[in-house]
């Protein structure tokens, strides 16, 4: 078993409005996030994403952590996509909708043929990375690829009707109060 198994396996689990919620390092900032299970997840990362890119395109906040380690390790630059608007030139607009919130987001950096890799930590309903591959659809840049290092079960997927899947390292769900393992490869 790997690291990111047993840390999922070995995650609390936390109840809110009835809903049974994992606390993971990777998708929470809590508990303590170990180096070598970030280690392990941009290596899996590195390996199964197409990394012959411009840049990385990362949504604020619990993206940035595991988009930072890969951009380190590839050299690829980095671009987050922040919840605060700047106004600096070509900022784009997006709206977030997520099966959790609705807010504006702002993508900066990011021009027509950029070839882009799109990271996060979960894919839970897909709104957030509906919303950013939306936005840089209009922006003109090139997705070369979409990689979540977990997916949540039973939350539905806002990309499955769109060009994109979503690759993941390992699928999740939670039942009984504790954290299953459906896929230990996630999603290719």
């Amino acid at each position: 078993m790997n690291q990111l198994e047993e840390s999922l396996l070995d995650a609390p689990i936390i109840e809110k409005e009835g809903y049974q919620y994992f606390v993971h390092p990777i998708s929470d900032g809590v508990p303590m996030l170990e180096p070598e299970l970030l280690r392990e997840i941009v290596v899996k990362i590195i390996r199964k994403a197409d990394v012959d890119v411009d840049k990385i395109v990362t949504p604020a906040a619990m993206g940035i952590h595991i988009s930072t380690a890969v951009s380190l390790m590839t050299d690829i630059p980095l671009v987050v996509v922040r919840k605060r608007q700047y106004g600096l030139d070509g900022e784009v607009a997006l709206s977030q909708v997520t099966g959790y919130s609705e807010n504006e987001m702002y993508i900066n950096d990011v021009d027509a043929g950029d070839r882009v890799l799109l990271l996060d930590d979960v894919l839970s309903t897909g709104g957030t990375l509906r919303g950013i591959t939306g936005a840089l659809e209009e922006i003109g840049a090139e997705i070369a690829d979409v990689v979540a290092v977990i997916k949540k079960e039973g939350g539905g997927n806002e990309l499955e009707d769109t060009d994109y899947d979503v690759r993941t390292l390992i699928n999740v769900d939670v039942e009984d109060g504790a954290v299953v393992i459906t896929d230990s490869h996630g999603d290719d």
